[in-house]
């Protein structure tokens, strides 16, 4: 099966691209850097000619809220729009579990537009909605440090391992379109402050965390519905100790 990761050479892009040729398929991994852009339509045309699949994991350069739904929304369009004219079959994409309760999250509320257009863009499609990864929570706690203290949300929090994150989308590309939206999540769900005092501890960083409810994700208030799946998920295999021993600093 040829099938064109948009957003190729990124870090679950390159995870997938490795699966999937591991089981024999033909993948190319696309990016504005391999001459593919979705948002001015360059190379796709090309790029999509015999595919049978198309998953999008590219992400906006910009986090601003104006910048990051135009980008998803002119991307997703313009690939949508290439992909009918090939006839590609499946278009996977990866998106956030929980992202119509946080509205105040312009990156949400971007996501939210993009599962739109796919909904209705005439593809057949499934969606993978995924919690935060596990790779993020040194970002999240420096987003919430202030004078050596990170005030962090003691809403439900449920990461998951990029690994399991390429497993599981790998698994969605090769399937049949399910015309709807699966999540996947980590398999431990606790306050998301306990994780960041988990993982600062197990790097060696001298931090103090507060679990605080008040305090924001990247703008939103968490409680402990807004970032976990609340029906039937997929649950990966690595909880935080098993991941943390697979990374640089455990092995140093």
């Amino acid at each position: 099966m040829k099938i064109v990761i948009i957003g190729g050479t990124g870090r679950i892009g390159s995870k997938v691209a490795e699966r999937l040729r591991s089981k024999g398929h033909d993948v190319v991994q696309s990016a504005p850097s391999t001459g593919v852009d979705t948002l001015t339509g360059e190379g796709l045309a090309d790029v999509l000619t015999g595919a049978q699949a198309v998953l999008d994991v590219s992400n906006s350069p910009s986090f601003e809220p104006g910048a990051v739904l135009s980008f998803f929304e002119r991307s997703t369009s313009n690939l949508l729009a290439a992909e009918r004219a090939a006839g590609v079959g499946h278009h996977v994409a990866l998106s956030i579990v929980g992202i119509e309760r946080s509205p105040d999250n312009g990156y949400f509320r971007a996501k939210v537009a993009q599962e739109s257009l796919i909904k209705n863009g005439g593809v057949p499609y499934t969606i993978v909605r995924s919690t935060q990864f596990l790779e993020f929570l040194g970002g999240i706690a420096d987003e919430a440090t202030v004078d050596r203290t990170a005030r962090v949300s003691s809403g439900a929090f449920q990461p998951i391992a990029a690994d399991d994150v390429a497993a599981f989308v790998a698994e969605a590309t090769i399937g049949k379109p399910e015309n709807q939206t699966i999540e996947i999540a980590g398999p431990e769900k606790k306050p998301m402050s306990d994780f960041i005092s988990e993982y600062l501890a197990a790097v060696g960083d001298s931090r103090k965390v507060v679990a605080d409810p008040d305090a924001k994700y990247f703008g939103s208030r968490v409680d402990d519905q807004s970032l976990v799946p609340l029906g039937s998920a997929k649950l990966g295999k690595l909880d935080f100790r098993s991941w943390n021993a697979q990374q640089p600093q455990a092995a140093a």
